[in-house]
């Protein structure tokens, strides 16, 4: 089945010599990677690579030979990449075979429980202190920063954290 190309010439003599060698590109990329349609991807990285790239203004065959390293290097790396997803992957039925730890419906309620219960104590600590708990151990701001924001000392702000922490695990503890 012949391919249909758009007889519109490219701005690029490098492209140009990409779109009137277009089927070539596919059938080295296809002896590499094993699949046509494999090849058609790789092809067309190489098309998006080139767009890309400074013009070159080499001879012809220079130009040709530079289009098939391209291609023959990405397909090359394809092969590579799907090489070792074969390797690391298995079948869906082995997915299905793989032990969670506490999957259990067990230890999913005790595991809620104990989130609930820390839900809990944070909602009995002070503002400030709970404030200035989540935003270090949740979302990782320094200690430095949550002092000058509540407009305190550094000190003071690692004591509130210390003291939520330790009311978090009485109050999770109670409840064992």
């Amino acid at each position: 089945m012949a391919e249909q190309l758009s007889t519109s010439k490219c701005d690029s003599p490098l492209l140009q010599a990409f779109v009137d060698n277009r089927s070539i590109l596919v059938k080295i990329a296809a002896r590499i990677t094993g699949c046509r349609s494999r090849a058609e991807d790789v092809v067309q990285d190489a098309f998006f690579r080139l767009s890309a790239a400074p013009q070159i203004t080499s001879s012809f065959k220079a130009q040709l030979s530079y289009l098939f390293q391209i291609v023959r290097n990405l397909a090359i790396d394809h092969y590579r990449k799907q090489a070792m997803e074969l390797k690391y992957s298995g079948s869906e039925e082995e997915g299905l075979n793989v032990v969670v730890q506490n999957a259990s419906p067990e230890a999913t309620h005790i595991n809620l429980a104990a989130l609930d219960d820390i839900a809990e104590a944070l909602n009995q600590l002070p503002q400030r202190t709970r404030y200035a708990f989540e935003m270090y151990r949740l979302h990782g701001v320094p200690q430095k920063d949550i002092a000058k924001e509540l407009g305190v000392s550094p000190t003071l702000v690692n004591f509130m954290i210390r003291d939520a922490l330790v009311h978090c695990r009485k109050m999770a503890g109670r409840q064992a």
